[in-house]
C-alpha cells in the first residue's frame, strides 16, 4: 500500500546542564498504511520519543517524519493541531479520562473533533462495554478505562493509532481484552496501529517489529503470520 508514515535519521538530544543525554541517535522505519507495528525495547531505549516525535508533541532535533508524503516538521502551528487532532490518535499507559463525564461522553467528546468520527454507540459495542455507558471512570476497571481510553481515541476516526505502552498497568486477561480492542480497530477500518512497548511478546502479533536500543532501530522482522491476542505467549 505505501508507506503512510516515514521516519527518517530521527535523532533528539536533550541538554542537561552541560550534559548532553542522546534520546535518539538516527531512528529510521517506515510504515505503511494499515499495518499493525510493535516497536520493542527495554526502557530508556527511546521509544516513546519516536512516539512523541511522529505524533507531533515533541519536536526532533534533526531528521524528518513524513506522513503521506508531508515533512510534519515543516508544519506551522495550525498545521500542526490539524495533524494531531485528524490524522493522529493516542492512546497510553495511563487513561486520562475525564473523571467529571460518563464513559460515553468521554468518547463523544473525541468525536467532536472529527470530521467523520465513528459513532459512539458502535465503538461502545465494540469494546463490550455499551452497558457501562453510563458509568463514570471510578465506576470502572482498569482495563474497562483502557478500554474506554482507546475508543475515545478511535472515535475521532485517526489514520493512525499510536499506543504508549497501553498493557503498561495491566493483568495478562486484561492486556489481552486491549490487545483484541485495538487489532479489531486494525483490521475492521484499515488502519495503522502503532504500539511501543517492552513486552517482547506482543510482537508475536503484529505485522512488523521494530527492535530500539540505545535511540537507532538495531533490527525490523516481519511476521507472515500473526498470531491472535489470546494466543500471544505472555
Amino acid at each position: 500500500m505505501g508507506a503512510i508514515l516515514e521516519i527518517r535519521d530521527l535523532k533528539k538530544e536533550y541538554h542537561m546542564g552541560e550534559v548532553i543525554v542522546h534520546a535518539l541517535r538516527g531512528a529510521t522505519m517506515d510504515i505503511e498504511q494499515g499495518e499493525f507495528v510493535a516497536v520493542l525495547g527495554p526502557s530508556g531505549s527511546g521509544k516513546s520519543t519516536i512516539l512523541n516525535i511522529a505524533g507531533g508533541i515533541d519536536t526532533a532535533t534533526s531528521g524528518q517524519v513524513i506522513y503521506r508524503g508531508e515533512d510534519i516538521g515543516t508544519y506551522n502551528a495550525k498545521q500542526l493541531t490539524n495533524y494531531r487532532r485528524l490524522a493522529v490518535g493516542f492512546v497510553f499507559q495511563f487513561y486520562n479520562l475525564m473523571q467529571n463525564l460518563t464513559a460515553k461522553e468521554n468518547i463523544e467528546l473525541a468525536s467532536e473533533l472529527s470530521k467523520s468520527p465513528i459513532a459512539t454507540d458502535e465503538l461502545l459495542k465494540q469494546i463490550e462495554l455499551d452497558d457501562r455507558a453510563d458509568h463514570f471512570p471510578s465506576q470502572l476497571s482498569g482495563g474497562q478505562q483502557q478500554r474506554i481510553a482507546i475508543a475515545r481515541a478511535i472515535a475521532k476516526n485517526p489514520d493512525i493509532l499510536l499506543c504508549d505502552e497501553p498493557t503498561g498497568a495491566l493483568d495478562v486477561t486484561t492486556g489481552v481484552q486491549v490487545l483484541r480492542v485495538l487489532r479489531e480497530f486494525n483490521k475492521t477500518y484499515k488502519k495503522t496501529v502503532v504500539i511501543i512497548t517492552h513486552n517482547a511478546s506482543i510482537g508475536e502479533m503484529a505485522d512488523k517489529v521494530f527492535y530500539i536500543k540505545d535511540g537507532v532501530v538495531e533490527k525490523i522482522k516481519a511476521n507472515e503470520n500473526p498470531v491472535p491476542p489470546e494466543e500471544v505467549a505472555w
